[in-house]
């Protein structure tokens, strides 16, 4: 049992490595913040507004800070509202700036947002009359990128290197598979002469009491 439960964590284990090795976009995903924003207008004239980012299908993330129109607003990217969103390939997102209300929330903008948009990490979207916001994505630009086309040499080369990893990991399976396969034969050949020398021990005992006439006495 222990050796099974070894052996399902190892092969998770390699499974993760061969992932984030050979598909690194599988796993990691590019986050998207909020660096500044500057709202020149707002809706709410009786309360304080309430600003919030969302793309479709995703969760609204409100910007507590922003409550007044034509103050420029820095974040660092630490703030617990952030990131705004992620991106885990090139495909880009239908994203707005919104203000809450109480009937339909106001839309100051709403446009395609894409990781290929970012250029040294940097975003800005200008909305004239609405606002203007930079964002902040320092990986955003590997994942939208088109990956350049591999060379014939690069080509077998990784294609040599994925078959040698699976027939590692066969051959891998196949050692873990006789060696437990060994260790059970062994044992129960144990346990098989155990109890041939318990039976040859009882046979032994009547063979003396028969020679004694013990057996007769008794």
């Amino acid at each position: 049992m222990i050796c099974s439960m070894n052996f399902r964590f190892s092969a998770f284990v390699f499974l993760i490595w061969i992932l984030l090795t050979f598909f690194p976009g599988v796993l990691l995903a590019a986050e998207v913040a909020l660096e500044s924003i500057e709202v020149h207008q707002t809706h709410e004239w009786l309360h304080k507004p309430t600003i919030y980012f969302q793309c479709k299908g995703e969760n609204k993330t409100f910007l507590p800070d922003v409550r007044k129109a034509n103050v420029l607003y820095a974040f660092k990217g630490e703030e617990s509202w952030q990131p705004l969103t992620e991106f885990s390939s090139k495909k880009c997102k239908r994203c707005g700036i919104y203000e809450k209300d109480i009937l339909t929330d106001d839309i100051f903008d709403e446009w395609e947002f894409c990781p290929s948009d970012f250029s040294d990490g940097k975003f800005s979207y200008v909305k004239k009359g609405e606002f203007n916001a930079t964002f902040i994505c320092s990986t955003c630009a590997d994942v939208g990128a088109d990956p350049a086309p591999p060379q014939a040499d690069d080509a077998v080369k990784r294609i040599s290197t994925v078959v040698v990893v699976l027939v590692s990991v066969v051959a891998t399976i196949l050692v873990v598979i006789v060696v437990i396969g060994g260790y059970k034969y062994w044992q129960k050949r144990k346990r098989q002469q155990e109890q041939a020398r318990f039976l040859k021990l009882f046979e032994d005992q009547d063979d003396i009491e028969d020679e004694l006439g013990l057996r007769d006495i008794i």
